[in-house]
């Protein structure tokens, strides 16, 4: 069931990211980076469409990616790489644009931005990526100390810079401010996804809570005895961690068995342990 459901993720994902790069990004010649932005500017300088250069490109990409990277180039990676391909190629055979789908440039990069960095921000989540440049990346992490990020991001913002003297100042502008929202809605997207409510709950009986947490839940937690600095009394402390539905549960039932319980929640989105990541 786990790898039906990351197979089902890995599907819906890219074909978000496709029918974003599709309608928003390759009608507007947006080319903020990845091989979708090499890809627009590619279209106009040869006999093919953006879409097709896109399959190409990443054909020759995953020949290097076995080539170089061998058994350790994940599966996951060449699965989404040919659909997000097939898929672009596809989609100018089932809805063929002969332009913008609106005439409102800067409604149609929020989408280009918005529909491929959320479904990015899924493949990311589960172990996955895109494809395209991440393969290089995947080469370059193997073979050299160069600081992939930095080297992914300078590669982008060439590309997008490129589109300047081929499509005008008006598309680069734009091109520039999609690269830099992008990696914002990425990494706020991941967050949203993994983030977590971190409970200190400190109160006088600690069973109940406990018993809630471990029989209803499903989760687990941690008791440390402790004392009142101004009441001098004894007090334990639970220490939790559960999603956000969750939290909400907890919250009420607290409130309705030790009302005199004093909570502390805050946000985290980064859990690493047994039942969130490994």
């Amino acid at each position: 069931m786990k790898k039906g459901k990351e197979f089902i993720l890995l599907t819906i994902s890219t074909l978000i990211i496709a029918i974003g790069v599709y309608i928003f990004k390759f009608p507007n010649n947006f080319s903020f980076g990845g091989v979708t932005g090499i890809a627009v500017i590619l279209g106009k300088m040869v006999p093919l469409t953006p879409g097709a250069v896109t399959f190409a490109i990443n054909m020759i990409l995953l020949v290097f990616g076995f080539g170089f990277l061998g058994k350790s180039f994940g599966i996951k990676t060449v699965y989404v790489s040919i659909l997000m391909s097939a898929a672009l190629w596809a989609l100018e055979y089932i809805y063929p644009l002969q332009g913008p789908l609106t005439d409102e440039p800067m409604l149609e990069l929020a989408f280009a931005v918005a529909l491929p960095s959320f479904g990015q921000a899924i493949l990311f989540n589960i172990g996955a990526s895109s494809g395209g440049t991440d393969i290089v990346a995947m080469i370059l992490r193997k073979y050299s100390n160069i600081d992939i990020g930095r080297a992914l991001f300078l590669s982008d913002l060439v590309i997008s810079v490129a589109a300047w003297p081929i499509f005008g100042a008006k598309t680069g502008l734009f091109s520039l401010l999609g690269l830099m929202i992008k990696t914002l809605v990425i990494d706020g997207v991941i967050e949203s996804i993994n983030l977590c409510k971190y409970f200190n709950v400190v109160c006088d009986n600690p069973e109940p809570i406990c018993d809630f947490i471990v029989n209803r839940l499903h989760r687990s937690a941690s008791i440390i005895e402790a004392k009142g600095a101004f009441s001098h009394k004894d007090k334990y402390i639970i220490l939790t961690v559960l999603r956000r539905s969750q939290a909400v549960q907890l919250r009420m039932f607290i409130r309705q068995i030790e009302p005199e319980a004093f909570l502390m929640i805050s946000n985290t989105s980064e859990i690493i342990g047994r039942g969130f990541r490994h």
